[in-house]
């Protein structure tokens, strides 16, 4: 098994929260796990990007190859458009439809979305309205992991054992609503586990 995802989002959104989630997860699940620096993040605003590889077996780089990646999780989703590249045939992308929009030429968001629905597999969620359901318009970042959960070979339960854990610190209320965000997500995405190909 492996999974290989590039995360995408702008400074801001929470990539890293993401990306040390899975994390923390796929070691408990005794996965071997590999990710790139996360970059970008010194701009809030900015394009922020990681790769991701999960497998049950040693990784050798922490790169992905253009087009090898099983999933493609993104908070924005212009930025989902820009690592299309990276995604392998037979892919999965999982974007927020809530545009972050933070340039004056940012194209219209109804093409950035035909454009994703052209993909084969993807998953297309209004991060911005169920963060806001789940009672934190901060959590869209959680919104998205839960979309993305059933296309990932972890334990869901973990996931959202780690998501509450990840935010106990800031109280009962927030770590709570990160945790509804995480369900709201996962109700509102559809599809197959992440998982070998060929």
């Amino acid at each position: 098994m492996k999974c290989d995802i590039v995360l995408a989002g702008v400074g801001g959104q929470g990539i890293l929260s993401i990306a040390a989630i899975l994390d923390a997860v796929a070691l408990k699940q005794d996965f071997s796990v590999k990710q790139a620096e996360v970059h970008g993040m010194a701009q809030r605003g900015g394009a922020v990007q990681s790769h991701l590889r999960i497998s049950d077996r040693p990784i050798a780089s922490d790169l992905i190859p253009q087009g090898e990646a099983e999933l493609i999780l993104s908070v924005e989703p212009m930025e989902a458009l820009r690592y299309l590249p990276w995604l392998a045939d037979g892919g999965t992308v999982v974007s927020s439809a809530s545009p972050l929009v933070n340039i004056p030429n940012y194209p219209g968001i109804e093409e950035i979305l035909a454009t994703i629905r052209r993909i084969p597999r993807h998953v297309l969620v209004d991060s911005r309205v169920l963060a806001k359901e789940a009672g934190n318009t901060r959590a869209e970042n959680m919104v998205m992991l839960g979309a993305a959960s059933p296309f990932l070979p972890l334990s869901t339960d973990l996931l959202r054992a780690e998501v509450i854990a990840a935010f106990a610190s800031r109280g009962d209320r927030i770590a709570e609503a990160n945790g509804r965000a995480f369900d709201l997500g996962r109700e509102a995405a559809q599809g197959a586990r992440c998982g070998p190909r060929g």
